[in-house]
This record gives structure tokens, C-alpha cells and sequence, in this order.
């Protein structure tokens, strides 16, 4: 348990605190072994089993005035040469020995903004489209940093991930 920084006296449980694995990892249909979720509601299950991130968008961060560490988004896994803008929902990648289908951009919550410490957060990954990514696992196998990541299949002309709010959406302030 870890305290609100908005909330003086309150703790509150999250598994968005990640640090590198050493070594291959197993992904299996539930997550990476070793993982948890703690907020089961919005979080973890079949359609998410892992987090994926891009390396990209720290770079892109940077630029901003963020100095974030890979995992600061709480992803299971940070690739390269992939981001919401050229990845698909239904897209099948090879990572390791697992085979992966996108399922569905993640939607920042409020422990994203515990995590950066950053209060705004939420509105910024809206408005940039830097969400992550959620994926099943068709095929379970051994993951490991520096593995390849393969597209196996793109099932339909698909729109990538990115959809960021357009600027003076109300959404935004």
C-alpha cells in the first residue's frame, strides 16, 4: 500500500510499479508469470494479459520535460519500432516463443498520474494518444528483453490505436 499523493492519510494498491525482468519470462493466457494486477476490475483477464508500451514514446516524453523510466506506464513489456500510431487492434505479433493479438488501446486511469506524479496526466496521454497497449495471448511461450517482435498478421486494413482527443475537447479541461 502506498499513500494518495492527493489524498493526505489514504493508501491506496497497484501493481503499476514495474522493474525489469532478468532472464526469459513465461507469458502465459493470465500475464507474465511473476505479475500481478491488483485492481482485477480494470485490469488483467484474457483481453489483458500484458501491457505493452513503446520505447518511442519515452523519447517522446523527453521532449516534454519528462524524464519517465521504461515502466513508468506500468507496461509489461517496452518495444521499439511500435507505437499506438502504427499498431492495430487484431494485429498478431510474434514476441519470443508467444504469439500476441493487440486487443485494445489502454485507457489511462488516476494511478498513471500516482505513478508519473504528474496531476495531469490523464488529459496529456488523451490528448497525445502515448497509451499503451493491451494483448492476449494466443500462443504462450518464453519472453525476454531484446527479443524481436514480428508482425504475423494484420487481419483487416485496421486504424491504428492512436485516437487522441482533439484539442479543446471538453474532456481536456
Amino acid at each position: 500500500m502506498r499513500p494518495k499523493p492527493d489524498q493526505p492519510g489514504h493508501r491506496w494498491r497497484s501493481a503499476i510499479y514495474k522493474t525489469p525482468a532478468r532472464g526469459a519470462v513465461m507469458l502465459t493466457r493470465g500475464g507474465l508469470d511473476g505479475d500481478a494486477q491488483a485492481d482485477l476490475r480494470g485490469h488483467g483477464g484474457p483481453d489483458q494479459a500484458a501491457l505493452l508500451y513503446s520505447a518511442d514514446n519515452y523519447a517522446r516524453w523527453r521532449t516534454e520535460g519528462f524524464d519517465f523510466e521504461a515502466g513508468s506506464f506500468g507496461e509489461n513489456l517496452t518495444v521499439s519500432g511500435l507505437d499506438e500510431t502504427t499498431v492495430c487492434a487484431g494485429d498478431i505479433y510474434q514476441v519470443g516463443e508467444s504469439v500476441l493479438q493487440v486487443t485494445k488501446a489502454r485507457g489511462p486511469c488516476y494511478k498513471l498520474q500516482y505513478r508519473t506524479g504528474v496531476p495531469d496526466m490523464i488529459k496529456r496521454v488523451l490528448a497525445n494518444g502515448r497509451s499503451g497497449w493491451y494483448v492476449r495471448v494466443l500462443t504462450e511461450g518464453l519472453v525476454e528483453a531484446g527479443d524481436e517482435i514480428s508482425l504475423l498478421e494484420r487481419l483487416a486494413a485496421g486504424k491504428p490505436l492512436a485516437d487522441p482527443v482533439p484539442e479543446g475537447d471538453p474532456l481536456l479541461t
